[in-house]
């Protein structure tokens, strides 16, 4: 049995539109991945800036404490 030029038709226009919808969905595949990579990128990098943030808080700390300071007092007998 032949096939009829409307089945055929048919047939071409089905195949069209499930290889579109099948590149649709790739390509939407594709963007997600990207955006997830993207966001992944970004909190890696934000982690990054409060350890540098932190790490200059705490050197700053030791800097105050290791800081002789001036207490206003004599430290020599004499002196005052």
């Amino acid at each position: 049995m032949a096939l009829t030029r409307r089945e055929i038709a048919k047939d071409v226009v089905q195949q069209g539109a499930e290889a579109a919808f099948a590149t649709a969905g790739h390509v939407t595949a594709i963007f997600f991945d990207a955006a997830r990579r993207i966001t992944t990128e970004l909190g890696a990098f934000g982690t990054e800036i409060f350890e540098i943030a932190e790490a200059s808080r705490k050197a700053n700390d030791d800097d105050t404490h290791h800081t002789p300071r001036s207490t206003g007092t004599a430290t020599h007998p004499g002196d005052g």
